[in-house]
């Protein structure tokens, strides 16, 4: 992801490129490079391809918590709708809350799965139904 020392100073995302390096690094260490990031002056975002042909966007704050290093923790629904909004547009994503042997839970990341059609089971808008 983006160096957070970089200063942007809006509140809105604003589309970086993907230096290089980070694609040479993340095919060293096997795993997948972001193709895309954008940055706030309080979060940043990447949007990644797996190898099952999955779309996923993970958002943290810029912010560490001075006590354990971590990135700063609540991001509220309000702010996931309006960065996925500002980054990918109209589109339909979901957040996944696995069984706890399967969690995964080493940073405080969002991730956010980009979905190819509207589910099934999704609520609409009634002017749009």
């Amino acid at each position: 992801m983006t160096n957070p020392t970089t200063i942007i100073k809006s509140r809105h995302m604003k589309e970086l490129p993907v230096p290089d390096a980070y694609t040479a690094l993340a095919a060293i260490n096997g795993i997948n490079a972001p193709i895309r990031q954008w940055q706030s002056r309080d979060y940043l975002a990447a949007l990644y391809h797996d190898r099952n042909g999955h779309t996923r966007l993970s958002i943290n704050r810029i912010q560490r918590d001075k006590r354990t290093n971590e990135w700063k923790d609540g991001i509220t629904w309000d702010e996931l709708q309006r960065i996925k909004q500002e980054t990918l547009g109209n589109v339909w994503a979901v957040e996944i809350y696995p069984p706890e042997p399967d969690l995964v839970n080493i940073h405080n990341i969002r991730h956010l799965w980009i979905l190819p059609q509207p589910p099934t089971y999704a609520w609409h808008n009634k002017e749009q139904a």
